[in-house]
């Protein structure tokens, strides 16, 4: 029976997981989703699964991380599971490891070891501060990146300390980004008929991240600052009190800041020279920013968000995310599916955030138990009955 894939567009490549946490994980969902035939990759263990994994597996987080992908034990410390794993990377287009540089090369897993092995091989790397340097041996972790990487010192209010992101930022994107790179070398090797190595980091996608805020420092010597929810350059952008809760409005620009003032009925804020231009209007951030909170604190966030949008104005409530999943854009943009195969468990995940038109992306497969496709995916790769028996009887799967 073949396999169910989330989409034609990755269906030809295929994929050995070797990651754990979440930046690795998030990389490989990338793939998975786009229906590349993953294979997860975990240790065996005698422990239940939600023992194993301070009963995380079949939490929202595995959950969410895990979908479309299939699952086998092997143990690379083992001599006979290392040689069944280097029998599968002949067959493989991609290897995917979140390893610290001393345990790969240890193991014999390492990009030098498995080009040989196979030529083709596109071997994706991702650590917390790279592959060498000072650092390269250090353990990563979000957080840690958030801060080194500078996005902690301009994020949150000022004077109140640094502050860290509500989601793990420097994991997520480094994930991102090494799909991407696992991608753009997947297409380079149809030219040059070679694989090659892929390296990120959490430390390199933070500061990646930092976009225009690093160019600041970069370009002019201008360290940025925190500026709570005020926008650094765009002035008035910012959260402004309503008479039921709070609102975005992003006035970027003199066109767009001339109809806000109309829209609220403060044209006389036009000419007031502390307003006239956007270097007075910075320097005078808080003031204004008051001025315009005393009137959007008269009325609601519904209403003012009808108001300045049909003023061409930019503009948005500020959700909770059960509110946000109930808007009724978000409903029309279908991003959320249910996982088919997980019983009378409701597990429902976002989709992917962009569509192709003729190879759209869905989810086929529930995220897998450990070692649930041992049998199945050693048969694929060409192991027979005996062979599997064997590697079982020796503790290598």
């Amino acid at each position: 029976m073949p396999v169910p894939k989330a989409s034609a567009a990755l269906s030809r490549f295929t994929v050995l997981d070797l990651t754990r946490v979440r930046a690795g994980p998030t990389a490989v969902r990338q793939l998975a989703d786009w229906g590349a035939n993953v294979v997860k990759l975990e240790a065996p263990t005698d422990l239940p699964d939600d023992e194993q994994l301070g009963g995380a597996r079949h939490g929202p987080d595995f959950q969410n991380l895990h979908r479309n992908k299939r699952a086998m034990t092997i143990n690379l410390k083992n001599e006979a599971g290392k040689k069944a794993f280097y029998r599968m990377v002949e067959k493989a287009d991609v290897v995917v490891e979140n390893f610290r540089p001393d345990v790969k090369a240890r193991l014999g897993i390492d990009y030098e070891t498995l080009r040989k092995i196979n030529p083709r091989i596109v071997y994706a790397s991702i650590s917390g501060f790279g592959q060498d340097g000072p650092y390269a041996k250090r353990p990563g972790f979000d957080q840690i990146a958030q801060g080194m990487g500078g996005l902690m010192s301009i994020t949150g209010a000022p004077g109140e300390g640094p502050m860290r992101v509500g989601i793990p930022i420097a994991d997520l994107t480094s994930g991102l980004f090494c799909a991407m790179g696992i991608l753009t070398a997947l297409l380079e090797r149809e030219v040059s008929g070679e694989g090659q190595a892929v390296q990120t980091s959490l430390l390199h996608s933070q500061i990646f991240m930092l976009d225009f805020q690093a160019a600041r420092w970069l370009m002019q010597h201008d360290v940025p600052k925190q500026a709570g929810n005020n926008h650094p350059t765009m002035i008035p952008t910012g959260v402004f009190k309503t008479s039921d809760g709070y609102m975005n409005i992003a006035a970027t620009g003199q066109v767009i800041w001339e109809r806000l003032a109309h829209a609220i009925s403060r044209s006389d804020l036009i000419e007031l020279p502390q307003y006239r231009n956007p270097k007075m209007r910075s320097e005078n951030r808080n003031a204004l920013n008051a001025e315009i909170e005393k009137v959007t604190s008269t009325g609601t966030t519904a209403e003012w968000i009808e108001q300045l949008n049909k003023a061409g104005v930019p503009c948005g409530p500020i959700y909770t995310i059960d509110k946000m999943f109930d808007d009724p854009q978000v409903k029309h943009l279908d991003i959320v599916q249910k996982v088919p195969g997980t019983g009378e468990r409701d597990v429902n995940l976002v989709k992917q955030p962009f569509s192709l038109s003729r190879t759209p992306s869905r989810f086929v497969a529930p995220p897998p138990e450990v070692g649930q496709h041992t049998d199945e995916l050693l048969r694929e790769f060409e192991f027979s009955d005996e062979e599997i028996a064997a590697l079982k009887q020796s503790k290598a799967v």
